[in-house]
């Protein structure tokens, strides 16, 4: 798929006013662990070729946030860096320590403490905690997104779950998977 088009369960209407849309975004592939202190590690040539990437295809998708929740670690703020130029309308965004390296429940937590009425959160983060929180949510959505996200969720990847309720009541499995975008894809 051209990550210029926009994938068929992708549609910028938003999500109903009691339901939240979650657009979980992995950071970007970083060089190799031991070269630096973790927290340090930058993008490799390949990060720094496919966040861009994600960026436009979020765009081409019609997917937008009232706000952006980026992990502090270097490699996921550059990857943001690189997604915010294909963006029209580029939500505030807040760099929480909590998000690095978070487990699911942590990240569950995080957007509780910040999600408030908005209606949309875009958050950045690691795995295996942005991959689990997916897994998790997502119990309703196409077969070959399900799928696709059973099997992991690669470096610059996107996924967006529509999420019935509030953000301090996410509940596993009542989420719907609507998008799910690689490099890959591209």
């Amino acid at each position: 798929m051209n990550p210029e088009t926009p994938p068929p369960a992708a549609s910028s209407v938003p999500v109903s006013e009691e339901g939240r849309r979650l657009l979980l975004v992995r950071h970007a592939k970083a060089v190799p662990k031991g070269l630096t202190a973790d927290f340090d590690r930058p993008l490799s040539d390949r990060g720094r070729r496919d966040a861009p990437a994600a960026g436009r295809w979020l765009a081409a998708s019609g997917f937008t946030a009232d706000l952006a929740l980026c992990s502090p670690a270097r490699r996921t703020r550059q990857t943001w860096e690189l997604i915010l130029p294909a963006l029209t309308d580029p939500p505030p965004t807040v760099y929480d320590d909590r998000l690095y390296d978070a487990t699911p429940s942590g990240l569950a937590d995080v957007l509780s403490a910040r999600g408030g009425r908005l209606g949309s959160i875009l958050l950045v983060g690691h795995n295996s905690g942005i991959h689990e929180l997916a897994s998790a949510l997502c119990g309703d959505g196409p077969a070959e997104l399900l799928e696709r996200l059973r099997a992991g969720l690669p470096t610059s990847g996107v996924v967006a779950v529509d999420l019935p309720g509030g953000w301090d009541g996410l509940t596993p499995h009542h989420g719907r998977l609507t998008a799910f975008w690689s490099p890959a894809d591209a």
